[in-house]
């Protein structure tokens, strides 16, 4: 993906994630059904449900249950902290350093041996999401 692509999908997909939290905290207070998709349709947790949940209570500093609720959280949190500001640092000073790091980043993942690891990861937190409840 090019540089001014994957700015531009990023620095969207986190506006979403901002506007998602804001949807979320409101819908939260007034409904107690989930707002997940997935596991309204089959009654099934997805993997990475919880994850807003997750961010919120990141937001209100329980850091202990944020993992609890979804460890997915803590990289969703993180990523839209930091992402809007190091593109806008990078757009500011006209560098790339974020778009080398994801592609250092995407190499890592193609490797076979990373790619199943990080796939089992997430079959893992998906059967925790199931055992649990979520």
């Amino acid at each position: 993906m090019k540089k001014n692509k994957l700015y531009f999908f990023l620095l969207s997909a986190c506006f979403l994630g901002f506007c998602w939290l804001y949807f979320a905290i409101h819908y939260e207070k007034n409904n107690t059904t989930s707002v997940c998709f997935i596991k309204n349709t089959t009654s099934i947790p997805c993997p990475s449900c919880g994850s807003t949940r997750a961010v919120l209570e990141l937001s209100k500093g329980n850091i202990v249950n944020a993992i609890l609720i979804n460890p997915f959280g803590l990289f969703i949190a993180l990523g839209l902290l930091l992402i809007p500001f190091w593109i806008l640092i990078d757009m500011l000073l006209k560098k790339d350093s974020f778009y080398q790091l994801y592609q250092k980043i995407e190499k890592i993942i193609q490797k076979k041996p990373i790619a199943i690891i990080l796939i089992i990861l997430v079959l893992l937190n998906w059967f925790w999401n199931i055992k649990k409840g979520l």
